[in-house]
């Protein structure tokens, strides 16, 4: 039953490892416009993750709103 239960938390983990990675890399291929429209969606100062992924990505970018 412990394995079990270990394996499945490992799955768990590493399939929200992957989605995650898929979100930031949908992110970062946004063109500049549409990361301006997601920042201003999602402001930073709701402290989501969207928003810190998007606002990151922008000062990678050197934009602001």
């Amino acid at each position: 039953m412990l394995r079990t239960q270990m394996r499945r938390n490992a799955e768990r983990s590493a399939r929200g490892t992957a989605k995650l990675a898929d979100i930031e890399r949908s992110i970062a291929a946004l063109n500049d416009e549409d990361l301006l429209d997601l920042a201003d969606i999602f402001p930073v100062a709701q402290q989501t993750a969207l928003a810190k992924l998007a606002s990151a990505e922008m000062a990678r970018r050197n934009l602001t709103l």
